[in-house]
Formats: structure tokens, C-alpha cells, sequence
């Protein structure tokens, strides 16, 4: 397995370098968004209106960050269960998201569209919501406030600490 230190921008195109297990330590922007924000997101995109970021090369954080303490940029921000979006997910990959962050095993529909499009899938360290938020040095609340902590955010990544869970080569995790 290799280490990688990579910024969320290179992504797209570092993706066919990384193989399942992998580790990478990930900086730069990164948005939330979990059950409720993409099902937004995907009405809005089928309502054929403006989305409240450019899909294109981005990483989402299957996350819902709790509020910041004081002097804090962000509470616990752990990993929500992947699964759940993957009725979402090929949607977005297809029109050009490069990374999801999440937990656990995704679908073969996911799997096929990581795949199809070059994409990765990166797998954080659920129960360690306090341990990530240290890596996070920026939180903006951009789409959905009415959500709360499912409402979409822009983070900034500094160190992340990450596994490859699927590559674009179909190399998984999983079994």
C-alpha cells in the first residue's frame, strides 16, 4: 500500500495512481453533504437550477459536522454511513464529482460509476469525529441552512487522514 499527500484539487487527476487500501492525506476544499442536502441537490438538478457548487472535480464529505465550540472552526465531524446517498451517487459522478468521503461499502451502481468515470472513493475512520475535526480548519455553511448539521458546507482539509475504499480501477476494499 502507498502513502499519498495530495490536495482535494488533484484529485481528478491523481485518481488513476491511487489503489484500494492506499492511505492519503488530504488538504484543501471538501463539501458536506448528506442524505437531505443531495436529495436538494438532485432536485435541483432535475429542476435544471443552479447548484450550490460547481460538481465538477469536487469531493463530498458524507458528513454533518455538530456546531463549533468556542474558538473552534468545527465540532465532531465523523463519517455518516455511504450507503445512504447511493441511490445519489452515480448521478453526481457522472456529472463530474472526482471524490466521495464517507464509511463503509458502497453499491455496484456506485462501484460502476466510480469506475466509468475515473473517480475514487476515500474511507474515513468512523468514531473519530473529535480526532477529524482537528484536521479541519475552516467551516462555511453555503447551501441548505434550514438542515442544520446536514446543511451543505465548504471545508477546508489540512492532513486529512483517508484510505482508498474503491478506485477507478475497481480495486475495493470490500470484497
Amino acid at each position: 500500500m502507498a502513502e499519498y499527500v495530495l490536495d482535494s484539487s488533484e484529485l481528478s487527476l491523481f485518481a488513476k495512481k491511487l489503489r484500494a487500501g492506499d492511505r492519503v492525506l488530504l488538504s484543501g476544499c471538501v463539501y458536506t453533504a448528506r442524505d437531505a442536502a443531495h436529495k436538494r441537490i438532485v432536485g435541483l438538478i432535475e429542476e435544471k437550477k443552479e447548484l450550490p457548487f460547481d460538481l465538477n472535480g469536487a469531493s463530498i464529505y458524507y458528513a454533518g459536522p455538530t456546531p463549533a465550540p468556542e474558538g473552534l472552526p468545527i465540532g465532531s465531524c465523523g463519517p455518516t454511513t455511504s450507503s445512504r446517498m447511493d441511490p445519489y451517487a452515480p448521478m453526481l459522478l457522472d456529472m463530474g464529482l472526482a471524490c466521495m468521503i464517507g464509511k463503509g461499502p458502497r453499491s455496484k451502481a456506485v462501484t460502476d460509476a466510480v469506475i466509468r468515470n475515473g473517480a475514487v472513493y476515500l474511507c474515513a475512520i468512523g468514531g473519530a469525529g473529535a480526532l477529524a475535526a482537528q484536521c479541519i480548519t475552516k467551516c462555511d455553511v453555503i447551501a441548505f441552512e434550514d438542515l442544520g448539521c446536514e446543511s451543505v458546507k465548504r471545508l477546508e482539509f489540512k492532513a486529512f487522514p483517508l484510505i482508498v475504499g474503491i478506485d477507478c480501477h475497481g480495486g475495493t476494499m470490500f470484497g
